[in-house]
């Protein structure tokens, strides 16, 4: 039986392919996979894939005669992917490396769709989940997670006392709209009710990212990557350097007062059919 042989962790490039997916993003993923029908036999569908930790959990989960479709257009994550694949040795996962809208699968042959935090970072959320909706068979499960509207309050709180108090109202605007792009549970209902799936439940959750202060969460290297470079973009452009050291101040001295700088992430996981 060979999964009673030994796997070893000390093999070269063993690190660049075990850890399975960032912190901010396992809550979500943790989520969904709660609340997906586990079945042998199906096609799965798992858009925006990233390194695969739903497409791989899934495909080890379901059994190998399970056909899990992973799309993701990012090349390097996708890169990191493949190397998991074969390092697990499964053979029962598709990747195409590009736009869930552009790929080859036929008309009504997938039986469940997931997406981990998609819904936010596809650049046209409503062709992605029309192109859903054409891959799904009737009676099809789709379930995405995602943070909404309200993440990170206490930050955004701070950040507009910073707008206000250097006399950046204009960019105040600015400021909101970044808050609300994130979208709230009717919303985002809406979004896949108008993509012609029903939406039979919403699950709802939230989990704290603590930091020691401002100044950690900014140099935090997934908030760097992830945040930062949006952040940067509310301020006045010729004033960044001022509000970010002001915005760190202000950061550090509410972690004072508080203890530490907690920040609340809602989540939500939707469970829709065909």
């Amino acid at each position: 039986m060979d999964y009673l042989e030994p796997i070893d962790f000390t093999a070269d490039g063993f690190g660049e392919v075990c850890d399975e997916l960032s912190l901010w993003a396992a809550p979500f993923g943790l989520m969904l996979l709660e609340h997906v029908p586990l079945e042998r036999g199906k096609c799965i569908l798992d858009v925006g894939c990233g390194t695969g930790f739903l497409a791989l959990e899934l495909a080890e989960r379901c059994g190998p005669e399970t056909r899990v479709i992973a799309v993701d257009p990012w090349k390097s994550a996708m890169h990191r992917l493949r190397r998991k694949i074969q390092e697990r040795g499964l053979c029962n996962i598709q990747l195409f490396e590009e736009d869930v809208c552009k790929i080859s699968v036929p008309e009504a042959s997938v039986d469940l769709i997931v997406s981990n935090l998609g819904l936010n970072n596809f650049d046209h959320p409503d062709a992605v989940l029309n192109a859903c909706f054409r891959m799904a068979k009737p009676g099809a499960s789709v379930l995405m997670t995602t943070n909404l509207s309200g993440h990170m309050a206490e930050f955004y709180s701070v950040y507009r006392e910073v707008l206000i108090e250097l006399g950046q109202h204009d960019r105040l605007p600015l400021l909101e709209s970044h808050i609300q792009h994130r979208g709230t549970v009717d919303s985002i209902r809406r979004q896949l009710e108008d993509a012609r799936f029903n939406v039979n439940k919403v699950v709802t959750d939230a989990f704290r990212m603590r930091f020691a202060d401002g100044s950690c969460l900014l140099r935090h290297y997934f908030i760097r990557l992830g945040f930062v470079q949006a952040w940067k973009s509310i301020a006045s452009p010729d004033r960044i350097d001022e509000t970010f050291t002001v915005l760190e101040q202000k950061l550090n001295a509410l972690a004072r007062a508080q203890g530490e700088l907690a920040l609340n992430i809602p989540m939500a996981c939707f469970v829709a059919t065909k």
